[in-house]
């Protein structure tokens, strides 16, 4: 028993995967070939893939933001989730990851749900700001971490009230609790937290899950 969250060792890591449905082959496939690349642990955790997905679906969602594509992992679980009407919009800077990405999505046979933007993703989110007409359901943020002030509140602009927005690494490795650690993407995150912890347009809550997911409720208006 315990009065708070526990640590995953490997044996229970393990067990834990054991319970949980089975990975779509391709998202397995992806996962192994991201698992070469020097940035994997860039990727995101299968458990928390398999959460993402059940957001997805308990909010029922047909439009889907992401900023930070990586290998497109994230991108195709949710897309996974989605109804055959629901489509995903993702962006990144990497044409060399996205096109791994690109690649897994088709032999998924979710191309045609994932649209894929290259480019800086603060301008994206411009561009869909001045050009989209039905808001999101649910938005992730999965970026450069300076700009996670700035992608949250274009993100609370795009997405429809009582839509999802997740964040991912709020824990950055556990580098957040240290009062040493003074790098600039550990303050970018604690900035971040503060700067949601005090919004009233959201209630928040924070998962313990892999690096720590954010959970951002947008309120009604």
């Amino acid at each position: 028993m315990s009065n708070r969250s526990i640590g995953l060792d490997a044996r229970l890591h393990a067990w834990l995967l054991d319970q949980l449905p089975p990975e779509h082959p391709e998202l397995l496939r992806l996962r192994e070939a991201t698992a070469r690349l020097p940035e994997a642990v860039m990727q995101i955790a299968p458990e928390q893939g398999r959460f993402m997905q059940w957001l997805v679906k308990l909010v029922a969602a047909r439009r889907i933001l992401e900023i930070g594509t990586f290998t497109g992992y994230s991108a195709l679980a949710m897309a996974l989730a989605l109804p055959e009407d629901g489509r995903l919009l993702t962006c990144d800077i990497d044409a060399d990851w996205t096109a791994i990405a690109k690649a897994h999505w088709e032999a998924a046979g979710m191309a045609d749900r994932i649209e894929l933007r290259l480019g800086p993703a603060i301008e994206t989110l411009r561009v869909l700001e001045a050009e989209v007409s039905e808001p999101f359901d649910l938005a992730f943020i999965d970026a450069d971490k300076t700009g996670y002030i700035d992608y949250y509140e274009s993100c609370l602009g795009l997405v429809r009230p009582d839509g999802l927005i997740l964040v991912d690494n709020i824990f950055w490795g556990g580098a957040v609790a240290d009062p040493d650690d003074r790098d600039s993407d550990t303050e970018a995150i604690r900035a971040f937290c503060a700067h949601v912890g005090s919004d009233p347009r959201v209630d928040l809550s924070i998962v313990p899950i892999a690096d720590g997911l954010m959970l951002v409720r947008k309120c009604s208006e």
